[in-house]
């Protein structure tokens, strides 16, 4: 199958440009032909809430092949591209979705294929709605999705979201798969601390990612002193963007006088550097307040790491295959503050390091495939 691809790739940065790349390459493996389409520019820098939507990586995930053609604020270069587009015919077209700022590309995307090429266009959904939503958002995703015929979606919650603004879509359910590209890069834990000048015995905690409200890390820091009274020490690592006030976070910090607690590297950490944060941690803690599907936790699961997350989005769903998971409810400080203190209690009695585990229960990208391409079998059945 000819395939058109349009999403961010390296030298873009996060888990959207991870994904986009990690699907790529497993459409490749799967023998289709396939159009990769990037950005000119994804961003203006006014726009883009952290230090630079690029990549810093030394050793970055690439996609090979990648055709670099729309820039986000030049209308000429989104109608140069369905030109380049029509002229590749492709079988079927997909879309990401995941911030209503690609509202304008997208739509015209969607008009001139529905006026011109007549392919079937399928929208992944990262986040039908974004996270902190206006009243505008809704519309403009409707304005958007109107153009799909398909629809992937990472949970229920998203499904039922995707149907206030399209009441007809025919959408999937398809949670993320693991990401595991940087798993091999994993290094024993008492190596991994050394590298990082962090102590060799003490409990430590890792909150990965972007730091936004919705993430938790507030909710987080408030039980880390009744951690600390159970385990006798503790250490939080808090390594990613502050893409909000981090002095909300530092007075919080100061206020529980729990400065000895915590570490904070407020940057985009490069590939080469995750691995060493995910070994050294005994526990990763992802206490969501809200989500759809979390890279975080799959990057986790790919390091084989122990997680404490939330019943939210996708991750319930997750837990019921993931051992390595266990679920509180959002907002649950007393909840999160038992299940970290059982965990590291279990972890003293463990006389080694867990053995990573690659389980053949995990969603894996080929899977992805597959469902997209049932998507894309059950459009042309009803056409």
């Amino acid at each position: 199958m000819r395939i058109a691809l349009v999403g961010p790739v390296y030298p873009y940065r996060g888990g959207i440009a991870h994904y986009t790349t990690m699907l790529y390459k497993a459409l490749q493996e799967r023998d289709h032909e396939v159009l990769l389409i990037s950005f000119k520019r994804q961003y203006p820098r006014c726009l883009f809430p952290g230090q630079s939507d690029k990549d810093p990586s030394e050793h970055p995930l690439l996609a090979k092949g990648a055709q670099y053609w729309i820039d986000s604020v030049n209308p000429l270069t989104w109608f140069v591209t369905f030109l380049r587009l029509a002229r590749y015919r492709p079988d079927a077209i997909i879309l990401q979705w995941w911030t209503t700022f690609w509202s304008p590309v997208w739509v015209a995307l969607g008009v001139l294929n529905t006026l011109f090429l007549h392919k079937p266009l399928l929208y992944i959904c990262h986040n039908v709605l974004p996270h902190e939503a206006h009243w505008w958002d809704v519309w403009l995703a409707r304005l958007v999705l109107w153009w799909g015929k398909r629809f992937i979606v990472q949970s229920e919650d998203e499904r039922s979201r995707l149907l206030i603004c399209l009441p007809k879509a025919q959408a999937t359910v398809f949670s993320l798969p693991v990401f595991d590209m940087f798993a091999d890069e994993r290094v024993p834990k008492d190596e991994a601390r050394k590298q990082l000048g962090l102590p060799a015995y003490t409990p430590i905690l890792l909150f990965f990612g972007i730091v936004r409200a919705y993430k938790g890390l507030a909710d987080l820091l408030s039980v880390l002193p009744e951690v600390k009274e159970e385990l006798g020490g503790v250490l939080l690592l808090v390594i990613g963007e502050f893409w909000e006030d981090k002095s909300i976070y530092l007075e919080q910090i100061a206020s529980l006088h729990i400065e000895d607690l915590v570490i904070i590297e407020d940057c985009y950490v490069p590939n080469e550097k995750v691995a060493l944060y995910f070994s050294a941690a005994d526990l990763l803690v992802a206490p969501y307040r809200e989500v759809t599907g979390s890279a975080v936790v799959q990057m986790g699961i790919g390091f084989g790491c122990p997680i404490i997350t939330t019943r939210v989005g996708s991750l319930g769903e997750l837990a019921k295959r993931e051992p390595s998971l266990a679920l509180v409810e959002p907002g649950d400080g007393e909840g999160l503050a038992r299940a970290i203190v059982q965990y590291m209690r279990r972890l003293s009695l463990m006389s080694s390091e867990p053995v990573f585990e690659q389980r053949r229960h995990q969603i894996v990208w080929s899977d992805l495939v597959e469902n997209l391409e049932q998507s894309l079998l059950a459009y042309h059945n009803k056409s």
